[in-house]
């Protein structure tokens, strides 16, 4: 008896992205095999439960060996064995540095360690991702700050470039860096109302504004080599903010300032009579945060101290998103009128990043 076969003979890598976010989802093959069926892969493809259990095992297989150049994503441009398309290595690198907001949200500031890794079965739990999804996701934010640690340069550049992920997702990874980085505090129950996004926006600015390579400017990490210039604060500008208290201990200063503000939004805003109020308490608020980031656990509380000392006070008379910002642009730009204070430069740079960090820190 004679059969006859139609044989297809290629050396093209065929990956099917459903299957491919199922694996990066922790999904096991079997479980991976009846999402596609209720799906309607046997419609789709004509096949029997065999055939889609035989396929899903093969690309699962396909994509295990394929992980360790995922690691280290120029090897996957130049290696000879998968004939993967650009477009198509494109989209396996950004989907498996891709990452759950919600699981990211969890270990934000916290050391990227094995004291850490131990607690993803509590997040895991927590999130709903699954662990190996998680272990995952903590293990590529773990190597992306083992590589660029060591790296000079700009932060977003070099992960951009180390790990050919798109300009978006390398600001993620460089807000994630710049948060284990600094331990900044994001745990306590009065920041859960933030999401990784709102933390990521804030990392962005004072990356881009407090660091030593903000000042230095591009050329400066060529022509110095200065290590970590996007990832520490600039111990320097910290020193100067000392210089702003006399705002508030300068009783003259003080009642110049709150004089100025408040002429500005006479008859502007319904909440007038709680700013006029509160004005001192506000201003002592804001500038003691500047005068303490001298010191390392200050600095990691920076997002809990604005939560406590600013937004909140103000959440509690009812300020309007737009009643905050009428109110720190003047309470910004009055210092400018005020002739006997000689520290405007050092006050533009910290109030720029408190002012878009408070805008959007603050849900009305």
């Amino acid at each position: 008896m004679s059969v006859e076969l139609d044989v297809f003979v290629g050396n093209t890598t065929i990956m099917d992205e459903e299957v491919y976010q199922l694996w990066l989802d922790g999904y096991t093959v079997t479980d991976a095999v009846k999402v596609r069926m209720e799906g309607g892969v046997l419609d789709e493809c004509e096949a029997n439960a065999d055939v889609v259990l035989s396929d899903t095992m093969d690309q699962y297989r396909t994509f295990h060996m394929c992980e360790r150049l995922l690691h280290s994503p120029a090897k996957l441009a130049n290696q000879l064995l998968y004939q993967i398309t650009p477009h198509r290595q494109t989209i396996l690198i950004e989907r498996y540095y891709a990452f759950d907001d919600g699981f990211v949200r969890e270990v934000l500031g916290k050391k990227l360690s094995k004291g850490t890794k131990k607690d993803l079965d509590d997040i895991s739990a927590k999130t709903g991702v699954t662990l190996k999804s998680c272990r995952r996701q903590f293990d590529n934010f773990k190597r992306v700050f083992k590589v660029v640690e060591e790296l000079k340069g700009p932060l977003v550049e070099n992960i951009r470039h180390h790990f050919l992920l798109s300009d978006k997702l390398a600001k993620d990874y460089a807000a994630i860096v710049f948060f284990a980085n600094n331990r900044f505090e994001t745990g306590k129950r009065k920041l859960q109302y933030l999401t990784f996004q709102d933390f990521a926006f804030c990392a962005g600015q004072l990356i881009n504004n407090w660091t030593v390579g903000a000042v230095a400017g591009p050329d400066s990490f060529v022509d110095n080599m200065v290590e970590d210039m996007d990832v520490d604060l600039d111990k320097e500008f910290l020193q100067e903010l000392k210089e702003l208290k006399i705002l508030i201990t300068d009783k003259d200063l003080l009642d110049q300032h709150k004089s100025l503000v408040c002429t500005a939004l006479r008859g502007k805003t319904k909440t007038f009579n709680e700013m006029e109020a509160n004005f001192k308490n506000l201003s002592r608020g804001l500038v003691n945060i500047a005068a303490k980031l001298t010191n390392t656990k200050d600095v990691r509380d920076f997002f809990i101290d604005l939560v406590e000392k600013f937004i909140e006070p103000c959440r509690s008379d009812r300020w309007t998103a737009a009643d905050m910002k009428l109110y720190l642009t003047h309470y910004t730009n009055s210092v400018h009128i005020l002739d006997t204070f000689k520290h405007q430069i050092v006050w533009d740079r910290y109030m720029g990043v408190i002012k878009s960090c408070i805008f959007k820190m603050y849900h009305d």
